[in-house]
């Protein structure tokens, strides 16, 4: 006769974040152009976007180096406001949502 065996009870709580498109940060990329010049850039990140010079600067080394860099993220609203900024500065500016 072999004995009942004893079955745990096993309470746990998983949880999942699994990121969808609803709750992806937008991009605003900046993109290389024959037309600006780099002190130019530079000064339209320090003014618009209130980067230090030295964060300015390296934004825009990214720009000219790679062809485009990511100057700031976050919610859709605040994302198409820097792109307009950015527009009106002259700046070749679009946005697209992370992932």
């Amino acid at each position: 006769m072999s004995s009942p065996m004893a079955t745990p009870e096993v309470e746990e709580a998983l949880e999942v974040n699994v990121a969808s498109a609803e709750n992806l940060p937008w991009l605003c990329i900046v993109w290389d152009d024959p037309v600006n010049l780099m002190s130019y850039v530079t000064y339209v990140f320090q003014t618009v976007l209130g980067y230090s010079r030295k964060k300015a600067n390296e934004l825009m080394m990214q720009v000219h180096s790679e062809g485009k860099a990511v100057v700031s993220s976050g919610e859709k609203d605040k994302v198409e406001g820097d792109v307009k900024k950015l527009h009106t500065a002259g700046l070749w500016a679009t946005m697209q949502q992370a992932g």
